[in-house]
């Protein structure tokens, strides 16, 4: 217990500090080649200021998460054998969702606007890498199609339906991340409240997958965060987004209680579900809306809220919804 807590401090530490050293040299990078935000037109109209804002500060954490993962991972992961392969399929996983939203970001750069690739676009790629890697981790790693009830330890045998349960798990968990980076530092404050849950599950349970996980995000997320928070110096883009989603969507799957872990992601869940209901009660009501605006971190901007606020709010109910799934696990 004691080593493990060291060697996945040792990975966090390290993680920021590449995280921090990356983006200091990445951010001045981009300015000189123009890589600025497009703004989304139809969002709040005081978003429109953080337009030019350098984009594509992902490529920052993912190259500390790579390092980091490289370097201290076989060492942190020495008494748990079976951690290292998982590790090996979530970061590749990671990195192809990290090159579809690339790909996106590249494009909206290109067309000077916001608009990159369609939605239909990015879900049919993700769903293909998303496919790839749910047969990876069945047939290296053997993945239960039973999911473990959290509170009740109890088990649901779902089968066959285990598969598209699981796609829909991960392409979900994916996009609801990519959703909830709307606002300056809230992917990162609730990407690294639900690290916290990774890394306590880790400790607790001798899960080396889970510590390394769980790490490598802590460290990548606040490491970002310097740079990030309002008034933010760097965006992550949907190139960092989608590997955060990625990661933390993939260890799900390769996790023993799945549906603990998506209770961790609450606030992403709801994020996405706010814009699901604002979508199908417009549909329903002939134009109305159901909120102010979606996602639901904007419907609270609407009413007044400072980014800050937002972003306090959300991370503290990301570290409750880590709690609560760390409780019923």
């Amino acid at each position: 217990m004691r080593e493990m807590l060291w060697l996945g401090a040792l990975l966090l530490l390290i993680t920021f500090l590449l995280t921090v050293i990356a983006e200091f040299f990445l951010i001045p990078w981009l300015r000189k080649r123009r890589a600025g935000q497009p703004i989304l037109e139809i969002g709040p109209a005081w978003h429109l200021t953080k337009a030019g804002t350098p984009t594509l500060g992902g490529l920052g954490f993912i190259a500390a998460i790579l390092l980091g993962a490289c370097v201290c991972t076989p060492l942190a992961l020495r008494f748990d054998a079976g951690a290292w392969g998982k590790m090996i399929l979530l970061v590749s996983f990671s990195l192809l969702c990290g090159a579809i939203g690339f790909f996106d970001d590249w494009c909206k750069l290109k067309k000077r606007e916001n608009k990159g690739l369609s939605a239909l676009q990015k879900y049919l790629l993700q769903f293909l890498v998303s496919a790839a890697f749910l047969v990876l981790s069945v047939r290296l790693f053997g993945v239960d199609t039973a999911l473990s009830l959290p509170f009740v330890n109890k088990e649901i045998q779902l089968g066959v339906f285990y598969y598209p349960f699981a796609l829909l798990y991960l392409t979900g968990i994916v996009n609801a991340l990519n959703l909830t980076d709307g606002v300056d530092g809230l992917l990162s404050s609730t990407t690294a409240a639900f690290a916290l849950f990774l890394v306590a599950c880790g400790m607790v349970d001798g899960d080396g997958a889970a510590m390394a996980t769980g790490a490598l995000l802590l460290g990548a997320t606040l490491g970002f965060l310097c740079f990030n928070r309002h008034p933010a110096k760097v965006f992550m883009g949907d190139t960092g987004s989608l590997f955060l989603g990625a990661m933390v969507g993939g260890y799900g799957i390769l996790s023993p209680a799945p549906l603990a872990t998506l209770l961790g992601c609450g606030v992403f869940v709801t994020e996405a579900l706010s814009v699901i209901a604002q979508v199908l009660y417009f549909k329903a009501t002939g134009g109305k809306r159901l909120f102010r605006m979606s996602p639901l971190h904007h419907h609270f901007e609407k009413g007044g809220w400072s980014e800050t606020r937002v972003v306090c709010v959300f991370s503290l109910a990301g570290i409750a919804f880590a709690a609560l799934a760390f409780w019923g696990r």
